[in-house]
């Protein structure tokens, strides 16, 4: 799902949160799990050159979002 997809299904969904608080945990997940993969996948020398903007671009591509 991409983050659009999860922001709007954010609206719908009524978990007691306010849509404030349901956005920051979207948010909160997504830059974990940027983190997580800083972490882990720029294996490859080319990746090290790359800027945080486009490692970024890179994860999001990968991951669907």
């Amino acid at each position: 799902m991409t983050l659009k997809q999860e922001f709007r299904m954010a609206n719908m969904v009524d978990n007691g949160l306010t849509i404030l608080e349901k956005y920051q945990v979207i948010a909160d997940e997504f830059a974990i799990g940027f983190a997580e993969w800083l972490l882990i996948e720029p294996e490859d020398d080319s990746m090290e050159k790359c800027t945080t903007k486009e490692l970024l671009e890179i994860y999001k591509k990968e991951k669907g979002l």
